[in-house]
Protein backbone atom coordinates (compact mmCIF):
# COMPACT_ATOMS: atom_id res chain seq x y z
CA UNK A 1 0.00 0.00 0.00
CA UNK A 2 1.43 3.46 -0.92
CA UNK A 3 2.77 5.46 2.03
CA UNK A 4 0.46 8.38 1.25
CA UNK A 5 -2.60 6.12 1.47
CA UNK A 6 -1.37 4.61 4.74
CA UNK A 7 -0.82 8.11 6.12
CA UNK A 8 -4.40 9.15 5.34
CA UNK A 9 -5.83 5.94 6.77
CA UNK A 10 -4.04 6.46 10.09
CA UNK A 11 -4.77 10.20 10.12
CA UNK A 12 -8.49 10.22 9.37
CA UNK A 13 -9.98 6.75 9.92
CA UNK A 14 -10.78 4.84 13.10
CA UNK A 15 -8.78 2.05 11.51
CA UNK A 16 -8.15 0.16 14.74
CA UNK A 17 -11.73 0.28 16.07
CA UNK A 18 -14.44 0.10 13.42
CA UNK A 19 -13.04 -2.07 10.66
CA UNK A 20 -13.67 -4.23 8.70
CA UNK A 21 -16.52 -2.13 7.36
CA UNK A 22 -20.01 -3.42 6.63
CA UNK A 23 -20.26 -2.22 3.02
CA UNK A 24 -20.55 -4.84 0.30
CA UNK A 25 -17.34 -5.60 -1.66
CA UNK A 26 -17.26 -3.23 -4.63
CA UNK A 27 -19.66 -0.69 -3.10
CA UNK A 28 -19.10 2.90 -4.19
CA UNK A 29 -19.33 4.21 -0.63
CA UNK A 30 -15.68 3.37 -0.01
CA UNK A 31 -14.66 5.40 -3.06
CA UNK A 32 -16.68 8.35 -1.79
CA UNK A 33 -15.16 8.08 1.68
CA UNK A 34 -11.68 8.10 0.13
CA UNK A 35 -12.53 11.15 -1.98
CA UNK A 36 -13.91 12.93 1.07
CA UNK A 37 -10.87 12.44 3.29
CA UNK A 38 -8.48 13.37 0.47
CA UNK A 39 -10.49 16.55 -0.15
CA UNK A 40 -10.39 17.43 3.55
CA UNK A 41 -6.67 16.73 3.69
CA UNK A 42 -6.04 18.98 0.67
CA UNK A 43 -8.07 21.76 2.28
CA UNK A 44 -5.92 21.54 5.40
CA UNK A 45 -8.88 21.31 7.77
CA UNK A 46 -8.28 20.07 11.29
CA UNK A 47 -10.27 17.03 12.40
CA UNK A 48 -11.73 18.87 15.39
CA UNK A 49 -13.08 21.55 13.04
CA UNK A 50 -15.25 19.05 11.14
CA UNK A 51 -18.61 17.48 11.90
CA UNK A 52 -19.76 14.59 9.72
CA UNK A 53 -23.43 13.74 10.21
CA UNK A 54 -25.51 11.05 8.55
CA UNK A 55 -28.97 9.58 8.53
CA UNK A 56 -29.87 5.91 8.16
CA UNK A 57 -28.84 3.49 5.44
CA UNK A 58 -25.61 2.35 3.81
CA UNK A 59 -24.23 5.89 3.80
CA UNK A 60 -25.17 6.23 7.45
CA UNK A 61 -22.18 4.11 8.41
CA UNK A 62 -19.68 6.66 7.06
CA UNK A 63 -19.39 8.76 10.25
CA UNK A 64 -18.60 5.58 12.19
CA UNK A 65 -15.37 5.13 10.25
CA UNK A 66 -13.87 8.63 10.42
CA UNK A 67 -12.03 10.33 13.27
CA UNK A 68 -13.97 13.60 13.13
CA UNK A 69 -16.76 14.93 15.29
CA UNK A 70 -19.51 12.60 14.12
CA UNK A 71 -23.25 12.16 14.45
CA UNK A 72 -25.32 9.18 13.31
CA UNK A 73 -28.87 10.55 13.32
CA UNK A 74 -32.33 9.21 12.50
CA UNK A 75 -33.74 8.51 9.05
CA UNK A 76 -34.05 11.64 6.93
CA UNK A 77 -32.89 14.01 9.67
CA UNK A 78 -29.19 14.47 8.89
CA UNK A 79 -29.78 18.01 7.63
CA UNK A 80 -31.90 19.04 10.62
CA UNK A 81 -29.23 17.93 13.08
CA UNK A 82 -26.54 19.54 10.90
CA UNK A 83 -28.48 22.81 10.82
CA UNK A 84 -28.68 22.83 14.62
CA UNK A 85 -24.95 22.20 14.93
CA UNK A 86 -24.14 25.01 12.51
CA UNK A 87 -26.44 27.44 14.32
CA UNK A 88 -24.82 26.70 17.68
CA UNK A 89 -21.23 26.78 16.40
CA UNK A 90 -20.95 28.54 13.02
CA UNK A 91 -17.17 28.04 12.95
CA UNK A 92 -17.48 24.28 12.46
CA UNK A 93 -17.30 22.75 8.98
CA UNK A 94 -20.48 20.67 8.84
CA UNK A 95 -20.97 17.92 6.26
CA UNK A 96 -24.12 15.79 6.02
CA UNK A 97 -23.90 12.53 4.10
CA UNK A 98 -27.13 10.88 2.95
CA UNK A 99 -28.45 8.31 0.53
CA UNK A 100 -30.96 9.15 -2.20
CA UNK A 101 -33.86 7.73 -0.18
CA UNK A 102 -32.67 9.24 3.09
CA UNK A 103 -32.28 12.69 1.53
CA UNK A 104 -35.28 12.93 -0.80
CA UNK A 105 -37.97 10.62 0.64
CA UNK A 106 -38.45 10.96 4.40
CA UNK A 107 -35.85 13.74 4.35
CA UNK A 108 -37.16 15.48 1.24
CA UNK A 109 -38.85 18.36 3.05
CA UNK A 110 -35.69 19.08 5.06
CA UNK A 111 -33.62 18.87 1.88
CA UNK A 112 -35.51 21.51 -0.10
CA UNK A 113 -35.81 23.88 2.85
CA UNK A 114 -32.14 23.60 3.80
CA UNK A 115 -31.41 24.61 0.19
CA UNK A 116 -33.97 27.42 0.32
CA UNK A 117 -32.62 28.77 3.60
CA UNK A 118 -29.03 28.56 2.34
CA UNK A 119 -27.75 27.04 5.56
CA UNK A 120 -23.97 27.17 5.52
CA UNK A 121 -23.16 23.45 5.29
CA UNK A 122 -22.36 20.77 2.74
CA UNK A 123 -24.63 17.88 1.73
CA UNK A 124 -23.28 14.75 0.06
CA UNK A 125 -26.11 12.74 -1.47
CA UNK A 126 -25.05 9.26 -2.55
CA UNK A 127 -27.44 8.23 -5.30
CA UNK A 128 -27.39 4.48 -5.91
CA UNK A 129 -31.00 4.62 -7.12
CA UNK A 130 -32.40 2.25 -4.49
CA UNK A 131 -32.72 1.50 -0.77
CA UNK A 132 -29.68 -0.75 -0.41
CA UNK A 133 -29.46 -1.58 3.29
CA UNK A 134 -33.16 -2.15 4.02
CA UNK A 135 -33.98 -4.64 1.29
CA UNK A 136 -33.82 -3.14 -2.19
CA UNK A 137 -37.05 -1.14 -2.25
CA UNK A 138 -37.47 1.58 -4.87
CA UNK A 139 -36.51 5.10 -3.83
CA UNK A 140 -37.40 8.55 -5.22
CA UNK A 141 -34.32 8.19 -7.47
CA UNK A 142 -35.17 4.76 -8.92
CA UNK A 143 -35.45 5.02 -12.72
CA UNK A 144 -38.73 4.45 -14.51
CA UNK A 145 -39.40 0.76 -15.26
CA UNK A 146 -36.52 -0.42 -13.06
CA UNK A 147 -36.96 -3.50 -10.91
CA UNK A 148 -36.81 -3.54 -7.13
CA UNK A 149 -38.35 -5.51 -4.29
CA UNK A 150 -41.30 -3.10 -4.35
CA UNK A 151 -41.56 -2.85 -8.14
CA UNK A 152 -41.46 -6.44 -9.35
CA UNK A 153 -43.04 -5.50 -12.69
CA UNK A 154 -41.20 -2.25 -13.28
CA UNK A 155 -41.17 1.06 -11.42
CA UNK A 156 -44.03 3.30 -12.58
CA UNK A 157 -42.78 6.63 -11.20
CA UNK A 158 -40.31 9.10 -12.68
CA UNK A 159 -37.13 9.64 -10.63
CA UNK A 160 -36.22 12.84 -8.84
CA UNK A 161 -33.38 14.71 -10.61
CA UNK A 162 -31.70 15.40 -7.26
CA UNK A 163 -29.09 17.96 -8.29
CA UNK A 164 -31.56 19.85 -10.48
CA UNK A 165 -34.05 19.84 -7.59
CA UNK A 166 -31.40 21.45 -5.39
CA UNK A 167 -30.76 24.14 -8.01
CA UNK A 168 -34.46 24.97 -8.20
CA UNK A 169 -34.80 24.94 -4.39
CA UNK A 170 -32.12 27.63 -4.14
CA UNK A 171 -28.87 25.93 -3.15
CA UNK A 172 -25.95 28.25 -3.86
CA UNK A 173 -23.60 25.47 -5.02
CA UNK A 174 -24.78 22.31 -6.76
CA UNK A 175 -22.63 19.67 -8.41
CA UNK A 176 -22.85 16.08 -9.54
CA UNK A 177 -20.08 13.51 -9.77
CA UNK A 178 -19.72 9.74 -9.94
CA UNK A 179 -17.65 7.10 -8.20
CA UNK A 180 -15.94 6.45 -11.54
CA UNK A 181 -14.72 10.03 -12.03
CA UNK A 182 -12.79 10.12 -8.75
CA UNK A 183 -10.54 13.12 -9.37
CA UNK A 184 -13.51 15.21 -10.45
CA UNK A 185 -15.40 14.06 -7.36
CA UNK A 186 -12.57 15.17 -5.05
CA UNK A 187 -12.52 18.56 -6.76
CA UNK A 188 -16.29 18.98 -6.43
CA UNK A 189 -16.24 18.07 -2.74
CA UNK A 190 -13.47 20.61 -2.08
CA UNK A 191 -15.42 23.35 -3.88
CA UNK A 192 -18.57 22.45 -1.97
CA UNK A 193 -16.89 22.49 1.44
CA UNK A 194 -15.22 25.84 0.71
CA UNK A 195 -18.45 27.43 -0.50
CA UNK A 196 -20.23 29.81 1.85
CA UNK A 197 -23.87 28.73 1.97
CA UNK A 198 -25.72 25.50 1.25
CA UNK A 199 -23.73 23.30 -1.09
CA UNK A 200 -24.61 19.87 -2.40
CA UNK A 201 -22.73 17.22 -4.30
CA UNK A 202 -24.85 14.41 -5.70
CA UNK A 203 -22.68 11.33 -6.23
CA UNK A 204 -23.91 8.71 -8.68
CA UNK A 205 -22.85 5.39 -7.23
CA UNK A 206 -23.34 1.68 -7.79
CA UNK A 207 -25.38 -0.78 -5.76
CA UNK A 208 -24.64 -3.96 -7.66
CA UNK A 209 -26.24 -6.18 -4.99
CA UNK A 210 -29.71 -4.67 -4.76
CA UNK A 211 -30.01 -2.65 -7.98
CA UNK A 212 -27.51 -4.04 -10.46
CA UNK A 213 -28.35 -7.70 -9.89
CA UNK A 214 -32.10 -7.20 -10.28
CA UNK A 215 -31.73 -5.05 -13.37
CA UNK A 216 -29.06 -7.21 -15.02
CA UNK A 217 -26.45 -4.45 -14.94
CA UNK A 218 -23.66 -6.74 -13.82
CA UNK A 219 -21.22 -6.37 -10.95
CA UNK A 220 -19.33 -3.32 -9.69
CA UNK A 221 -16.94 -3.15 -12.66
CA UNK A 222 -19.79 -3.24 -15.19
CA UNK A 223 -21.75 -0.63 -13.25
CA UNK A 224 -18.72 1.66 -13.06
CA UNK A 225 -18.38 1.35 -16.83
CA UNK A 226 -22.06 2.23 -17.14
CA UNK A 227 -21.46 5.40 -15.11
CA UNK A 228 -18.50 6.27 -17.35
CA UNK A 229 -20.52 5.87 -20.55
CA UNK A 230 -23.66 7.68 -19.34
CA UNK A 231 -22.06 10.68 -17.61
CA UNK A 232 -21.57 13.84 -19.68
CA UNK A 233 -19.58 16.88 -18.57
CA UNK A 234 -21.74 19.97 -18.16
CA UNK A 235 -19.88 21.97 -20.79
CA UNK A 236 -20.15 19.16 -23.33
CA UNK A 237 -23.85 18.62 -22.57
CA UNK A 238 -24.59 22.20 -23.59
CA UNK A 239 -23.48 21.34 -27.12
CA UNK A 240 -25.55 18.14 -27.33
CA UNK A 241 -29.14 17.76 -28.48
CA UNK A 242 -31.90 16.44 -26.24
CA UNK A 243 -31.88 13.29 -28.34
CA UNK A 244 -28.15 12.76 -27.77
CA UNK A 245 -28.60 13.34 -24.01
CA UNK A 246 -31.47 10.86 -23.69
CA UNK A 247 -30.67 8.38 -20.93
CA UNK A 248 -27.57 10.28 -19.85
CA UNK A 249 -26.86 12.68 -16.99
CA UNK A 250 -24.58 15.67 -16.49
CA UNK A 251 -21.58 15.82 -14.17
CA UNK A 252 -19.70 18.87 -12.96
CA UNK A 253 -20.90 22.14 -11.43
CA UNK A 254 -24.58 22.83 -12.12
CA UNK A 255 -24.88 26.03 -10.06
CA UNK A 256 -22.47 28.37 -8.31
CA UNK A 257 -24.02 31.59 -7.03
CA UNK A 258 -23.89 33.94 -4.06
CA UNK A 259 -26.69 34.37 -1.52
CA UNK A 260 -26.61 35.57 2.08
CA UNK A 261 -26.21 32.49 4.29
CA UNK A 262 -28.89 31.66 6.83
CA UNK A 263 -26.47 31.64 9.76
CA UNK A 264 -25.16 35.11 8.90
CA UNK A 265 -28.68 36.47 8.42
CA UNK A 266 -29.78 34.96 11.72
CA UNK A 267 -26.87 36.61 13.54
CA UNK A 268 -27.79 39.92 11.92
CA UNK A 269 -31.37 39.62 13.24
CA UNK A 270 -30.10 38.67 16.70
CA UNK A 271 -27.87 41.76 16.76
CA UNK A 272 -30.81 43.97 15.77
CA UNK A 273 -32.90 42.45 18.54
CA UNK A 274 -30.15 43.00 21.13
CA UNK A 275 -29.58 46.58 19.99
CA UNK A 276 -33.30 47.27 20.14
CA UNK A 277 -33.56 45.79 23.64
CA UNK A 278 -30.70 47.99 24.87
CA UNK A 279 -32.32 51.13 23.47
CA UNK A 280 -35.66 50.34 25.10
CA UNK A 281 -34.21 49.47 28.52
CA UNK A 282 -34.38 52.33 31.08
Amino acid sequence: MPKEVTKLIHKYLRHDKKFPHVWCPGCGNGIILGALIRAIDDLGLQKDEIVLASGIGCSGRMPVYVDFNTLHTTHGRALTFSTGIKMVNPDLTVIAVMGDGDATAIGGNHFIHAARRNVNLTALVINNQIYGMTGGQHSPATPYDALSTTSHYGHIEQPFPIAELAVTAGACFVARGTVYHVKLLESLIKKAVKKRGFSIVEVMSNCHIQFGRRNQLGGPVEMLKWLRSHAVRVDKAREMSAQDMAGKFTIGVLADREYPSYVEEYERVRKKARDSAHKESP
